[in-house]
């Protein structure tokens, strides 16, 4: 092999490999390449995320508002319950002091 077959087997060769780098780039950015109607669905999906997180958030704050209502509403029936349970406790003891009272006056009578 001379000296001009040599420089035209490695200028094929470097022309081959040219070639398949630039096909390769090619193929590549084909393949990555996001199109407008994907830009345009991802889009979508970013505001029907952005409203889903406003919506639980709301959802949150209601409950956590709600929960609070509750809350103050049970510790209001619970005292109403012990004052009424302490109420009945007076009245029976009021009540069986006046029983042994009329018991008393009826045996002294």
């Amino acid at each position: 092999m001379n000296r001009l077959e040599f420089i035209i087997a490695i200028a094929i060769i470097l022309f081959v490999a040219f070639a398949l780098g630039w096909l390769a780039h090619w193929l590549v950015t084909r393949f990555n390449q996001v199109s407008s109607a994907d830009l345009g669905e991802m889009e979508n999906l970013a505001r029907a995320l952005h409203d889903a997180e406003e919506t639980r958030d709301q959802a949150i704050a209601y409950l956590q508002q709600r929960e609070g209502e509750l809350t103050n509403q049970l510790s209001q029936t619970e005292a109403e319950l012990r004052a009424a349970m302490d109420g009945l406790r007076e009245a029976r003891t009021e009540s069986e002091e006046l029983r042994n009272y009329v018991e008393s006056i009826n045996q002294n009578t």
